[in-house]
């Protein structure tokens, strides 16, 4: 893990995807599992686009903020995966995008606090959680399902500067 990357694993299009608050996404395979059983079809190896994929850890129940050791590698749990129009053409199902809303499974996105290596089978140790309790899974229903949660979401003081203006704005709206 160098810079906001993983070797290899670059993003081509930084406005949207990669950059120093989604250097990594992070997808649980029991989310994975849940939607082949949903589809009925096997969905391949990073069918949601993660270059980390977990087992055991309830990844959009991470706090924001959260720290990750994952082999030499300091992480941190920035927001959730809010899902575009290319998630639904890579699964390959109409309508996939709001179904992925309301499943509320958005994984993680998550920065690089220390570079270090990683790699299969390294095991993910939780090193450190804010006490705000505000989780991926929260700001993404706050965002895409029930505003009336943006209050609680915009606790989390770790989330990226542009979303959380963005949050607030909304707020400000109401």
């Amino acid at each position: 893990m160098r810079g906001v990357n993983i070797v290899g694993d670059d993003q081509a299009d930084r406005s949207v995807h990669g950059g120093p608050d989604k250097a990594v996404y992070a997808y649980a395979a029991e989310d994975v599992l849940f939607w082949e059983q949903e589809l009925g079809r096997s969905l391949g190896e990073a069918a949601f686009g993660q270059n980390l994929t977990t087992e055991g850890i309830d990844v959009s129940g991470a706090v924001i903020g959260e720290r990750w050791l994952v082999g030499t590698t300091l992480l941190e749990v920035a927001q959730p995966r809010l899902p575009c129009y290319k998630l639904g053409l890579r699964i390959g199902e109409p309508g996939f995008v709001k179904r992925f809303a309301r499943a509320s499974r958005p994984g993680a996105y998550l920065r690089v606090v220390d570079e270090g290596d990683l790699g299969a089978g390294d095991v993910v140790t939780v090193s450190g959680r804010p006490e705000h309790a505000v989780t991926s899974r929260m700001v993404s229903e706050a965002i895409l399902v029930d505003p009336s949660l943006l209050p609680l979401a915009l606790r989390a003081r770790q989330l990226p500067s542009e979303l959380r203006e963005w949050m607030a704005d909304r707020v400000a709206d109401r």
